[in-house]
C-alpha cells in the first residue's frame, strides 16, 4: 500500500525524560558564576531573611490599605444576594428584576497594581461570599462568544473537590475541543446543576430552613480592564445577561483605571439602565506609596537603607513611568539584592545583636575591607596617632570599635526618622511646599546635603515665623506624638521642651501685646496719608515710616515664644538630620550604586542594541570577541560584522560591495582566500549574509529603497 501521504508528513515526538531548562534564580545572580564561600552563603541567607520580612510587611500593609474598600465591596455583593433571594411578589424586586448588580471599582492608572488588588478581592470573596469567581481581560474577549467561553471554562474548572475538579477539567477539555455551544442557556444549565447538587448534599434536618431561606452563591464576573473591552461586545453581553439574571444570579465588577464616566461612554443609556451601579474608590497610588515608604524606608525595623540618588531613581520611575507601588517594591528588592551582592561586608547589615556576634567572627581579610572603607578612613584620620595605629594594626581592637560604630549608626537612625517626620509636619503645612509636599522629597534632600544650608529651608522657616497661634499649636501637638512614638531616650528632653512650649502657648491670654505709646495716633495719621491724593515720593516716604515703626515695635509674648519654638526645631534639624556620609561604616547598610539600578530599571533598548552589536563581548563575555574600538573582529556573530560594516557606509549601501566586504572578513576568520573562486561568494556565505541583512532590517537599521534596486537605505546615524 502506498504511504505517500504519511511519508510526506512531519511528526514531532517529544522524549519522555525531557528536562526543562533551569531558570536563573536569585542565588545564581548573587554568586555570578563564582565559587561560593561561607561569607557569600551568609550574605545570601541574610538577604533572603531580610527580604522575607519586608515582603511580609508589604503584604500586611496591602491588606490593611484595601481592607475598607474590600469590606464595602463584600457588603454590596452580600446585599445583592439578599435582594436576589427576595419574594418575587415584592414590588421593589419586580421593579429591578432585570438589573444586574454592578460594582464600579476605580483602581487608578497604576495598572501593574490592579492584578494584586483584584486577586486579594477574589480570595476574600471565595472565603465569605461565593466560590464562583471569573476574571475577564479585554484582549482575550473580543467577541461575546469568547466572553461566554471564558466564563464557562473558568467556572467548570474551578469548583468542587479534587476528584470533581479532575472530572470537570476533563469535561472542560472536551468542551474546548468540540467547541460546544457557548451561550447563557448552557451557563444557566450548569448553575442549576451545581445548585441542585449542593442542595442534595445538605443534611435532611436543615432542608426546611434551606427552603425558607435558600442560600444564593452568585457568579461574580470581574472585568480587569474595562477600558480595553470592545464597547459593542460589552453592550451585547450586558443585554444578554440581563435577560437571564432571574435564573442566573450574577454580579459584575468593573475594574476602571481612569474615571467612572468610562461606563457611560462605553454603554448607552439603554444598556447602562440594565445595571444597578455602585461606585467604589480605591486608595490613590501616591498615598499607597507614602505608606510603603513609611513602613519600609523610614523605619529602624529594617537595617537596609537607600542613598538619596537611588531613592530618587525609584521615585522617578514611579512618577514618570507607571505609578506602580508593586514596581517600586520590586526596585527596592533589586537594590537590596545588589547591595548584598556587591558589598562583601553587607553580612553586617542585620539586627544589632546578630551583627555584634558576626563581628567577632570576622577574619583578617574582612578587617582589611573595613579599614579600606572611605567613611572608616575619615574616622581614623580624626583620631590621635596612637589610636590610629591600633585601628590599623590590631584586628581585635578594630572589631570592638566596629561594634561601637554600628551601635552609633543604629542610634543615628533612631533619632533621624522622628526628627525628619517632625520637620515634614511643619513644612507640609506651608504654601507652595518649599521643602516638598511628600516626606520622600524631604528625605531625599536630607540624604544628599545639609538641609539647613539650602535656600528653601530658610524660606520655609521664614514662613513658619508668620504662622498663627492655633496652627502652630496643632503642629506642635503632632510633633510631640511623633517623638513619643519613637520611644528613644535621647529624644526625651526634646519631648519635654516641646511640651513646655505647648503649655506656655496655652497660658497666653493676649496673642498680641503691643506698645500702644503713640501707635494709634501714628496709625491714624498713616491711614489718612495713604487715603488722600499724594505723589510717588510722599507714598514711598509714608511706607518707609510704617516699615520702620513695625521694625521698632516691641515683639509680643507670642512672637517671642514662636521664635523660640522655631529656633529649637532648627537646632533639632541641625543636630539629628546630618547626611549619612558623616556616619562611619554607613556603607554597610546604605546602597549607593545608582548607575547599576538605573541600568536595570530605566530600559534603553536602542542603546543596549547598539552596544550589543558593536561590542558583543559586553554581553557574551567571550575573550575571543575582544577588539579595539573601531575595529571589526572576524570571529564576531554575522550580524555584528554586518552592523559594523554598515557604519562605514553612507546614506545608501551597495549590497554587492557589502557582501564582498562581509565575505572578506568571514573568510579571514575561517582561513580561506576570498579571491579563490574569482570573486564568487560561496552559497552558504551568501545565505548567512542575507540572513544577517534581514535581521538588521528587522531591527530597524536599514530599509529597501526605490532609488536604486541593488541598494538599501541606512536609517540610523551614530553608534556606541
Amino acid at each position: 500500500m502506498a504511504t505517500s501521504s504519511v511519508s510526506k508528513g512531519c511528526f514531532v515526538i517529544k522524549p519522555k525524560d525531557s528536562r526543562k531548562r533551569k531558570l536563573p534564580n536569585a542565588a545564581d545572580y548573587f554568586n555570578n558564576g563564582k565559587a561560593v564561600s561561607e561569607n557569600d552563603k551568609l550574605r545570601f541567607s541574610t538577604y533572603q531573611s531580610l527580604w522575607q520580612q519586608m515582603k511580609e510587611e508589604t503584604e500586611r500593609l496591602q491588606e490593611h490599605l484595601n481592607e475598607k474598600i474590600f469590606d464595602s465591596l463584600i457588603s454590596f455583593i452580600k446585599k445583592s444576594c439578599i435582594q436576589m433571594n427576595s419574594d418575587v411578589n415584592d414590588w421593589s424586586y419586580r421593579m429591578r428584576y432585570s438589573e444586574i448588580p454592578t460594582a464600579a471599582l476605580v483602581l487608578g492608572v497604576n495598572v501593574p497594581d490592579h492584578e494584586m488588588t483584584l486577586q486579594g478581592l477574589s480570595s476574600l470573596l471565595k472565603q465569605s461570599v461565593t466560590p464562583h469567581i471569573v476574571f475577564l481581560q479585554g484582549k482575550e474577549c473580543t467577541t461575546v462568544k469568547q466572553i461566554l467561553q471564558k466564563i464557562l471554562m473558568q467556572l467548570i474548572g474551578g469548583n468542587g473537590s479534587d476528584e470533581e475538579k479532575e472530572e470537570d477539567l476533563h469535561h472542560s477539555f472536551e468542551f474546548h475541543q468540540r467547541k460546544m455551544n457557548c451561550s447563557m442557556v448552557s451557563l444557566c444549565r450548569w448553575y442549576n446543576a451545581i445548585t441542585k447538587n449542593s442542595t442534595t448534599k445538605s443534611p435532611t434536618k436543615k432542608k426546611k430552613s434551606l427552603l425558607q431561606h435558600k442560600e444564593v452563591h452568585p457568579i461574580v464576573i470581574i472585568f480587569k480592564d474595562l477600558e480595553s473591552f470592545v464597547p459593542k461586545v460589552l453592550q451585547d453581553f450586558v443585554v444578554i445577561a440581563s435577560n437571564h439574571v432571574q435564573r442566573l444570579p450574577m454580579v459584575l465588577v468593573f475594574g476602571i483605571a481612569t474615571s467612572p464616566i468610562t461606563i457611560h461612554q462605553m454603554l448607552p443609556h439603554s444598556v447602562s439602565s440594565l445595571l444597578c451601579i455602585e461606585l467604589f474608590q480605591s486608595l490613590s497610588c501616591t498615598d499607597h506609596l507614602a505608606t510603603v515608604i513609611d513602613k519600609l524606608v523610614l523605619t529602624t525595623k529594617f537595617p537596609f537603607k537607600l542613598s538619596g540618588k537611588v531613592l530618587q531613581i525609584l521615585n522617578n520611575v514611579f512618577l514618570f513611568h507607571n505609578l506602580s507601588t508593586k514596581n517600586f517594591v520590586k526596585g527596592f528588592q533589586l537594590s537590596l539584592l545588589e547591595h548584598f551582592s556587591s558589598q562583601p561586608l553587607s553580612l553586617l547589615c542585620c539586627d544589632l545583636d546578630e551583627a555584634s556576634a558576626r563581628i567577632q567572627n570576622l577574619n583578617h581579610d574582612d578587617c582589611e575591607l573595613i579599614r579600606h572603607l572611605q567613611s572608616f578612613m575619615d574616622y581614623v584620620d580624626r583620631q590621635d596617632a596612637k589610636k590610629q595605629v591600633e585601628l590599623l594594626t590590631n584586628d581585635q581592637n578594630l572589631k570592638t570599635v566596629t561594634e561601637t560604630l554600628l551601635s552609633s549608626l543604629h542610634v543615628y537612625h533612631k533619632n533621624y526618622f522622628p526628627v525628619l517626620k517632625c520637620l515634614h509636619i511643619l513644612a507640609s503645612s506651608l504654601p507652595k511646599y518649599p521643602l516638598g509636599r511628600q516626606i520622600r522629597e524631604l528625605y531625599i534632600t536630607c540624604l544628599e546635603s545639609n538641609i539647613w544650608e539650602l535656600e528653601d529651608y530658610t524660606s520655609a522657616f521664614q514662613l513658619l515665623g508668620m504662622m498663627a497661634k492655633d496652627e502652630l499649636v496643632c503642629l506642635l501637638q503632632k510633633c510631640i506624638e511623633v517623638l513619643q512614638a519613637s520611644e528613644h531616650e535621647s529624644l526625651t528632653q526634646a519631648i519635654k521642651t516641646l511640651e513646655d512650649f505647648l503649655a506656655k502657648f496655652q497660658k497666653l491670654d493676649d496673642v498680641f501685646v503691643e506698645n500702644v505709646e503713640g501707635t494709634e495716633e501714628h496709625k491714624a495719621r498713616s491711614q489718612y496719608s495713604l487715603q488722600k491724593k499724594t505723589d510717588l515720593y510722599q507714598l514711598q516716604k509714608t511706607l518707609m515710616e510704617m516699615k520702620e515703626l513695625k521694625r521698632s515695635r516691641k515683639p509680643s509674648r507670642f512672637e517671642i515664644l514662636r521664635m523660640n519654638v522655631l529656633e529649637f526645631m532648627d537646632k533639632l534639624a541641625r543636630q539629628y538630620l546630618l547626611p549619612p556620609e558623616t556616619q562611619p561604616l554607613h556603607e554597610l547598610v546604605y546602597f549607593k550604586i545608582s548607575g547599576e539600578l538605573r541600568r536595570h530599571l530605566n530600559a534603553a533598548p536602542r542603546a543596549a542594541l547598539q552596544i550589543a552589536l558593536s561590542n558583543p563581548y559586553s554581553y557574551l563575555k567571550n575573550e575571543a570577541l575582544k577588539s579595539e574600538e573601531g575595529t571589526i573582529t572576524n570571529v564576531a556573530p554575522d550580524i555584528c560584522i554586518i552592523y559594523k560594516l554598515h557604519l562605514e557606509c553612507g546614506r545608501l549601501i551597495n549590497l554587492y560591495d557589502w557582501l564582498q566586504a562581509f565575505a572578506t572578513v568571514v573568510c579571514a576568520a575561517e582561513g580561506k582566500d576570498p579571491d579563490k573562486d574569482n570573486g564568487q561568494v560561496d552559497g552558504v556565505l551568501y545565505a548567512r549574509f542575507i540572513r544577517a541583512v534581514s535581521e538588521l532590517e528587522f531591527l530597524g537599521f536599514i530599509k529597501p529603497t526605490k532609488q536604486k534596486t541593488d541598494h538599501v537605505a541606512r536609517l540610523t546615524w551614530g553608534g556606541f
